[in-house]
């Protein structure tokens, strides 16, 4: 008996674990590459997009295939502006945990320090490609941007609207 009290607890606190996942996102959700109706290449310089802004439709999962021709690393992440804004807060104390040029090590490699598994999220080094491929799920203007600090400041954010 005391067993099946232990086991029911357990659970019932896992209950709320299960019911929201770690990762939702009003504008939509991760999707497999081959469910894809559209492949989209975005090219990632020093501090610039190209394009610098996208338009899908609300049903629509899209392939983007990322492409970082700068000379640094990069980052491909979909969201709104306060999700942007939380974002780099993260990235920073990221940073200022992995930042040993102080301690004379040099400096740090942004891609290899700064790794997540945000699914809205990729990180490009330099001169590589990578893919994220979304399904896009109502109409609502978000941002790709990359989070990297001061990038997003210095102008590597671009407008991607979800259309009907």
């Amino acid at each position: 008996m005391k067993h099946l009290f232990i086991v029911g607890a357990l659970a019932l606190f896992s209950l709320p674990a299960l019911a929201s996942p770690a990762h939702s996102y009003a504008f939509g959700q991760p999707a497999a590459a081959a469910k894809a109706t559209r492949t989209v290449e975005v090219v990632m310089g020093d501090m610039y997009y190209a394009p610098r802004s996208l338009a899908v439709k609300a049903g629509e999962t899209v392939r983007f295939v990322l492409i970082n021709k700068g000379a640094v690393a990069h980052e491909f992440s979909l969201g709104d502006a306060v999700m942007h804004a939380k974002h780099q807060k993260e990235m920073l104390a990221m940073q200022g945990q992995m930042d040993h040029s102080a301690m004379g090590h040099g400096g740090m490699e942004h891609g290899a320090a700064m790794q997540h598994d945000d699914p809205n999220t990729v990180m490009v080094e330099p001169g590589k490609s990578a893919e994220l491929t979304w399904t896009f799920s109502q109409s609502t203007p978000i941002e790709f941007a990359c989070n990297v600090p001061g990038h997003y400041q210095a102008g590597m954010v671009g407008r991607l609207t979800i259309g009907q």
